[in-house]
């Protein structure tokens, strides 16, 4: 906040922030006619989507005093957009302006009665965003004055020619000094101390009471050759602090870090062992095993063992040296990029720090107590050389000048001439402050265990004159030098051949259609040509706070405005879709990930010429999409260090994963999943896994590679078998440790192994006769042939023991419980070739009057198609035994008990789908940490268990007894919205962007949330029949008693549930569709269908009435023709939200709105001498909402006449 004042004396609060989309109107209103002979006439949005970097300076009301927009080249086109340097250091000698410390005004504008101040505080404001900033150019006709505003910050620098122009224009520039200088840094002296305490103790007192209230002066005072002090001053004060040190425990790091890429951070030695022996097995774990995100992988994989410049296809390559380069080239050497490029997760050496989000402190601790693993289970390399690191003791800058923290560096580096790197450490829950943006992240190994993150500043980090150019042929033996170590080297040599001989450009028209690239750009601003695709990027690490202006370069050498980045899928095998096709790390943080569309199925058949163009409609590539722009390059993200670990990859986690990843301004740095076979969507068996269990329809495998989890989260592979509360960490497979600040459970149920009853069926026992015992937990060893199914692993070891075992042929199946994961098992094993007849359909006595699939039509052609294919049901039958009560493995017979007389059943494999329930293992976790768990983990409405550290969600969970709503919980709703608001609830903690949470009002905070969102059910049922269910969120309720209700509605059923056609939709008494429910023996569009829940019957083209006039007798067919395909589209819900808008805003003064109207007629305000709908139907087409709504759905459709090219409208017809 800065306050200005007027000549007049009137007085602002004003602050600065980036421009915004809405923003546009009042920026064109504050142009004048001498602003667009200063800067030309503009085009403000395409200015806005080129522009590296727009600031408005608002004030207290939010209303836009001023605004400023500034590029990396000149305007008016008096030098090339990739040749200024060269013109303007031509012009100027004593200016030594390089694209990274210069940027370019082309638009400023204010509300005259503040212009100057409000100029002065934005060039201070972008100064202060871009450290690297010295110069700030500013170019206008040279027969134009600059007038009273921008003159007072600019200073005349000549005239150039322009290249378009016959006229000359005046170069005038604004330097840094005048307005957020650099910091003269020194050696700090005791007299110092009064100037610095205020500073400390404004935020921090831990200090001065445990060392006294003179420990600064103290430590002042202890310089020696090993410790320094040093501040900055600022007009004769000390405004920051900084304690240096020489002495680094460089055995603990090397124990808990992997030094490799900066070489242990000591010099080399000829006695340095850097690769284990051949002859040394690495052990691992078994049960679990830890594997970091699809980033760390591939730095493995992809970065070089030498220092690397940034190299891109169409990109550029750092091949150019300076003096300065060369000077510095030997203290880089040591530096390799193996595994390198974005260090996530790191700890410490000997300091902790206290820290806050303007002014930060970082203090001594010793590492004595820290107790180290005892085991060494992976080898670690020796450094015999000396150490060639210092690190930062003490830190503390004023708020008013953090963000010249790095001007430090260059100081403290000089007191220190033999060492070459700079060392910090700092508690992971410390806020990213701007010293340690500049410093590189060190990784962890697994085990350890240090509570502190470990950042890293090589002393070729203060390079400034870095050259960067586009590659071309002659760099090819150089660049192949670069990358020899490569495992990718061939495939960026082959890119770098493919770029030499032709550049090729990514697909657009199918970015623009399968991914929301437009919540990032306007997407008709950017031509064809100035979308680039990135393919390599490899970087060294002593330069990773340089890559944002690496990535600035490339869009401005190459003439880009937009960069692509795809991951590919591990599973796509050829030479385009291998996930080894492109190799990026260390600036993947810097782009943002792209959320794939929802694509509509498209009837092309009937569609014909109206269809879309092959490139919309094509079959999807299935990649993940990253992307930069120019308004992103200067754009920093808010890191967030906090260490959140899901515990199950189940929807809901997958959900609450998704959520947070794709935060664009947010990078979650330690997001770790804990699952028994890590991440899902591996594609194991290619589509046969599904047809085993039944599908929820929230992911598929497609929307797994759209995703890319396996990018941004680290993936521990294992079972979750205690938590420790006290030291905040989750023990998996009983062995490895599993640190975390937020732990999230979202396990879920699982179907368990049944225990058999122990009756013995020759004594002709039935059901009533046996104790219950539903509850008891089977504790024995479970048979070989005996598989619960509960995700595509299980399925997999299943069909693979199916094919090993001869069973498809000679064995004989049960498949016992109630569930229509029964159904869709017993599908697949008749699409295997097993014989109905060898195959046992068991059902256990029902414990709900409800049935899985709750519709007799769809129940009695399941049941008549397991007849016809010879399949035996028995119903209300009780496990008895197995093998006769003799030992269960391998399983051979099975008893059952039933209501009458008792069974027994040859059994070649047994697969159980009994009831669901939480996994013991997870059971005892919770329960031996003490959280509450009564019958299934007890949270409340905002997730929260009784510990504030642990969320929960999903089918794990059920809410307190003081909802007093125990037939609800999270089962009850959409597994996918579930983790959606678990994310959102979690993300107030970390995005200071939203509005702060309010605490609901005392009567509302003991009633349970409610969802909207769909669940849905389906698979292929036997019979071949394709099965699909879609209701709201509701109590379990047989459907004829729904029926049987008052308000129960309507339905409309076509079709024949035997013959495959049934297609049956519940209207509600408010005409929205609640229910949809299908049974086809073909194939149908399922996402085109679940788009169909929630919308009102006449948006469906008025469906009751016409299917009362008879006029539907199919509904597949009804809704394969071309009017509904608006309905499918993914934005079809943004146009009715905008029509909405429209209908209750009041768009004449002298009318109530549309909304109002109706609320009037409802309360009786209106006496109406016609029916109200009629009333308001003519109200609605002789006003302005007519041409409102007609205007808004055109836009929307030739907005999008790429996805729905079947309607016309005025400019076509």
């Amino acid at each position: 906040m800065s306050i200005l004042t007027s000549p007049r004396g009137k007085v602002e609060v004003v602050h600065c922030r980036r421009t915004e989309s809405q923003d546009i109107y009042c920026i064109k209103n504050l142009i004048r006619k001498f602003t667009q002979k200063l800067f030309g006439k503009l085009n403000i949005i395409y200015l806005l989507e080129k522009a590296n970097l727009a600031i408005t300076l608002c004030n207290d009301k939010e209303e836009i005093m001023a605004q400023a927009t500034f590029l990396d080249y000149p305007n008016w086109n008096v030098a090339k957009q990739d040749n200024w340097v060269s013109v303007f250091q031509e012009l100027d000698s004593d200016i030594p302006c390089t694209p990274l410390n210069t940027l370019f005004m082309h638009l400023f504008v204010a509300v005259n009665e503040y212009s100057v101040g409000c100029c002065k505080e934005i060039i201070r404001t972008v100064f202060k965003a871009v450290p690297e900033l010295h110069f700030i150019f500013l170019i206008v006709p040279s027969y134009i004055s600059l007038g009273s505003t921008l003159i007072t910050v600019f200073d005349l620098v000549g005239n150039i020619t322009s290249l378009t122009y016959d006229e000359d224009f005046a170069v005038h520039v604004c330097h840094r000094h005048n307005h957020y200088p650099q910091l003269h840094i020194r050696k700090a002296r005791v007299e110092d101390h009064d100037d610095l305490m205020p500073i400390f103790m404004h935020h921090n007192t831990i200090l001065k009471a445990t060392y006294g209230d003179y420990f600064l002066a103290e430590l002042i005072e202890a310089q020696d050759e090993e410790n320094h002090a040093v501040v900055c001053e600022v007009e004769a004060v000390a405004v920051g602090f900084m304690s240096v040190c020489s002495r680094v425990n460089m055995q603990l790091l090397h124990e808990c870090f992997d030094l490799g890429p900066f070489h242990g951070l000591c010099t080399p030695h000829p006695d340095d062992v850097l690769e284990p022996p051949q002859e040394l097995s690495v052990p691992g774990s078994q049960d679990a095993e830890l594997r970091s995100s699809s980033q760390d992988s591939q730095k493995i994989v992809e970065e070089p063992q030498e220092p690397v410049s940034p190299e891109a296809r169409e990109s550029e390559n750092n091949q150019g040296k300076t003096a300065e380069e060369a000077a510095i080239e030997e203290l880089s050497s040591i530096v390799q990029s193996g595994n390198t490029s974005e260090m996530e997760d790191l700890e410490n050496l000997r300091q902790v720090s206290t820290e806050d989000d303007t002014n930060h402190c970082v203090s001594n601790m010793s590492s004595a107590s820290i107790s180290l693993p005892k085991e060494i289970k992976y080898f670690r390399p020796i450094y015999m050389g000396a150490s060639s690191a210092f690190c930062i003791q003490l830190f503390c800058i004023d708020e008013k000048h953090e963000a010249r923290s790095l001007d430090f560096m260059n100081f403290v580096f000089g007191l220190f001439p033999d060492k070459n790197f700079c060392l910090i450490s700092l508690p992971h829950l410390t806020p990213e402050f701007v010293l340690i943006q500049n410093f590189v992240k060190i990784v962890p190994f697994n085990n350890c265990t240090l509570e502190q993150d470990l950042y890293v500043f090589h002393r070729a980090g203060l390079l400034k004159t870095i050259n960067i150019r586009l590659a071309n042929l002659s760099d090819t033996p150089g660049v192949e030098n670069l990358v020899s170590t490569l495992m990718l080297n061939k495939r960026i040599l082959e890119d770098l051949k493919h770029y030499n001989e032709a550049r090729r450009d990514p697909d657009v028209e199918y970015i623009r259609s399968h991914y929301n690239i437009e919540d990032f750009i306007y997407f008709s601003h950017h031509q064809r040509e100035e979308h680039g695709h990135l393919y390599h990027f490899a970087l060294n690490p002593i330069f990773r706070h340089y890559t944002r202006f690496f990535l600035k370069e490339i869009l401005r050498l190459g003439y880009k405005s937009c960069l692509y980045y795809p991951i590919y899928p591990e599973s796509r095998e050829s030479k385009f879709q291998s996930s080894y096709a492109h190799s990026l790390t260390s600036a993947l943080h810097y782009l943002v990930p792209v959320r794939p569309r929802r694509q509509i199925v498209y009837p092309l058949e009937k569609l014909g010429i109206n269809a879309p163009s092959k490139a919309v409609s094509k079959a999807p590539l299935s990649y993940a999409l990253n992307h930069t722009n120019r308004k992103l390059t200067l754009e920093p993200k808010i890191t967030v260090n906090a260490r959140i670990v899901v515990v199950g990859a189940s929807n809901v986690g997958l959900s609450f994963l998704e959520t947070l990843v794709f935060c664009s301004h947010l990078k979650f740095s330690n997001l770790t999943l804990i699952s028994t076979h890590g991440l899902p969507g591996k594609k194991l068996l290619g589509t046969e896994q599904r047809k085993f269990l039944a599908c929820d329809h929230c992911f598929n495998d497609k929307d797994h590679a759209l995703m890319s989890l396996c990018s941004w989260v680290n993936v521990v592979v294992g079972r979750m078998t205690a938590i420790d509360r006290a030291a905040k960490h989750v023990v998996v497979s009983q062995e490895e440790i599993v640190l975390y600040d937020h732990l999230i459970l979202c396990t879920g149920q699982q179907y368990q192994v049944p225990c058999p009853t122990g009756a013995d069926i020759s004594q002709l026992l039935t059901n009533r006769e046996i104790p219950n015992s539903s509850k008891q937990r089977y504790t024995g060893k479970v048979p070989c042939n005996h598989f619960t199914l509960n995700d595509e692993e299980d399925c997999l070891k299943a069909l693979t023991w199916i094919r090993n075992n001869s069973i498809i042929t000679e064995g004989n199946v049960i498949v016992y419980g109630d569930t229509i994961d029964t159904y869709t098992t017993v599908e697949v094993l008749l699409n295997l070739g097993m014989k109905g007849s060898s195959i046992y359909l068991v059902q256990p006595p029902p414990i709900s009057t409800i049935t899985c699939i709750n519709n007799y039509s769809v129940e009695s052609a399941v049941e008549d198609a397991l007849r016809a294919a010879g399949v035996t049901i028995y119903q209300e039958a009780l496990l008895a035994q197995w093998n006769d009560g003799q030992n269960p493995d391998p399983i051979h017979s099975a008893s059952f008990t039933t209501p009458t007389k008792p069974f027994k059943l040859p059994c070649s494999l047994f697969f159980s789908f009994c009831e669901k329930n939480v996994d013991y293992e997870t059971f005892k976790a919770i329960n031996d940490a003490c959280l509450v768990y009564d019958g299934r983990l007890v949270i409340d409405m905002n997730f929260h268990t009784n510990d504030i550290a642990i969320r929960a969600a999903g089918s794990l969970t059920k809410f307190s007894n003081r909802y007093y709503s125990n037939e609800w919980s999270h089962s009850s709703f959409s597994s996918k919205e579930i983790g959606f608001q678990l994310a959102a609830a979690m993300l107030n903690l970390f995005d200071p962007t939203l509005e702060p949470v309010t605490e609901p009002p005392a009567d509302l905070d003991r009633l349970i949330p409610m969802y909207k969102g769909a669940k849905i059910q389906g698979g292929i049922l036997p019979g071949s029949y394709h099965y699909l269910h879609i209701a709201k969120p509701a109590i379990p309720t047989p459907l004829k008693v729904q029926m049987a209700q008052p308000d129960f509605g309507s339905e409309i059923v076509t079709g024949n549930a035997k013959d495959g056609t049934y297609f049956r939709i519940h209207i509600n008494k408010y005409k929205m569709v609640e229910t949809i429910t299908c049974l086809s023996k073909e194939p149908f569009p399922t996402s085109n269908y679940i788009r169909l829940f929630g919308q009102h019957e006449q948006v469906l083209n008025n469906l009751c009435a016409r299917y009362e006039d008879q006029l539907i007798t199919d509904l597949y067919s009804y809704f394969t023709e071309p009017w509904c395909m608006a309905l499918f589209h993914d934005r079809f819900i943004d146009l009715r939200k905008e029509l909405r808008q429209i209908l209750t805003s009041k768009e004449e003064e002298e009318l109530p709105s549309m909304e109002q109207l109706a609320r009037q007629i409802e309360d009786d305000e209106i006496n109406l001498n016609e029916k109200p709908r009629k009333y308001l139907r003519r109200v609605f087409q002789e006003t302005i909402y007519k041409t409102l709504v007609e205007k808004s759905i055109l836009d929307y459709l030739h907005y999008n006449h790429y996805h729905l090219p079947m309607y016309a409208w005025p400019d076509i017809i």
